[in-house]
């Protein structure tokens, strides 16, 4: 479905972020995408959306060189991307957002099943405003349900762990799930926690730019996992709470 070849990407102060980066991305299941803080994840995330260009390399999507496109184009092809930040839309309902990512109007049933999902009740939340209204968490929470809401062929999740609560958690992942499942649909999650890497299906680490290692959850997690422990390992950055 997605291929990256040789992405490489700099700061406009010379500084490497991704250096020669080349990731196959299968037509369906979860690839989680791993490593040290500032390693290049979040910019590998951007670059697949279209917020970000890579300053060499290509990027092809169901056969189709899509480089060039921009974020509104990818999002037409079938690429939805979650923000580590989410944007905030005053004079937008939580239920226009989530009809708008839908393609169309939402009964009551599948707008509670959309943000119970991430932890909310339709009944407290659907009239309210994205706006500063909303806690930072609260936000997040509405975003992930956005792309859930779009069901598109590639969904990209940076840090969707990010202000959810312990108990929300298990139906965030229930939702990872049930995407993973699908056999038209794929996903790509950016993070460190550890419940989150032990459903992928398949694990990328990216350490300092590069593509450290990339496999099945198999064979990558336990040795991610017993590393973590160790405070000058790579890996040391996985979570285990939540």
């Amino acid at each position: 479905m997605l291929e990256l070849k040789n992405i490489s990407w700099s700061t406009p102060d010379g500084r490497k972020v991704l250096d020669s980066v080349s990731l196959t991305i299968p037509e369906s299941g979860l690839t989680a995408i791993t490593g040290p803080n500032g390693g290049g994840k979040t910019t590998l995330a951007k670059i697949i959306a279209g917020i970000e260009r890579p300053q060499d390399g290509r990027i092809f999507f169901d056969g189709e060189d899509i480089t060039d496109l921009d974020v509104t184009e990818r999002a037409r092809r079938g690429i939805s991307y979650a923000f580590q930040q989410p944007v905030r839309f005053k004079g937008i309902t939580v239920r226009d957002l989530l009809e708008i990512a839908s393609g169309g109007t939402l009964d009551e049933k599948t707008l509670c099943s959309l943000l119970s999902k991430v932890g909310l009740c339709a009944r407290d939340y659907e009239e309210r405003e994205v706006n500063a209204s909303l806690s930072g968490g609260e936000i997040k929470r509405i975003e992930i349900a956005s792309v859930l809401a779009r069901g598109t062929k590639l969904s990209v999740f940076d840090e969707p762990e990010a202000g959810i609560d312990l108990w929300s958690f298990q139906g965030l992942i229930d939702a990872f799930q049930e995407i993973r499942k699908a056999p038209d649909r794929a996903e790509i999650i950016i993070s460190h926690q550890e419940r989150i890497l032990s459903v992928a299906d398949r694990i990328a680490v990216i350490e300092n730019g590069r593509l450290a290692e990339e496999g099945r959850r198999e064979d990558i997690l336990p040795h991610l996992i017993s590393s973590a422990h160790c405070p000058v390992c790579p890996s040391a950055s996985i979570r285990r709470d939540s």
